[in-house]
């Protein structure tokens, strides 16, 4: 069984820690099993590429890494960044909510 996450495909985040510490970008995709996250403009690499049918010209280009989960927290709808608890609503369905505002997130 895999572990819950706190966050989710589509959500914006914060780096906390490492090279891209302070930046802000929206989640990608997310590895369960290594627990990493691909966050668009996070923790960009240079990678060297040979020409191909996509890149004919071939040579350096700049890619987003993955990033470890516990580097990154999620950004509420006010922009800040928020650790995240889960509870039930009226409808008796769990949703995650910002600990800093107390608002749920979408």
């Amino acid at each position: 069984m895999q572990a819950k996450l706190h966050i989710k495909k589509g959500d914006t985040v914060k780096a906390i820690a490492g090279n891209s510490k302070g930046q802000q970008g929206k989640v990608l995709s997310i590895d369960r099993n290594k627990m990493r996250v691909l966050v668009e403009g996070l923790n960009m690499i240079s990678r060297h590429t040979k020409p191909n049918a996509k890149n004919t010209q071939g040579g350096i280009v700049k890619q987003e890494a993955p990033i470890h989960i516990s580097n990154l927290m999620l950004v509420d709808a006010k922009g800040n960044a928020t650790r995240v608890g889960r509870k039930l609503n009226e409808n008796d369905k769990l949703v995650r909510y910002s600990k800093k505002s107390g608002e749920v997130i979408k």
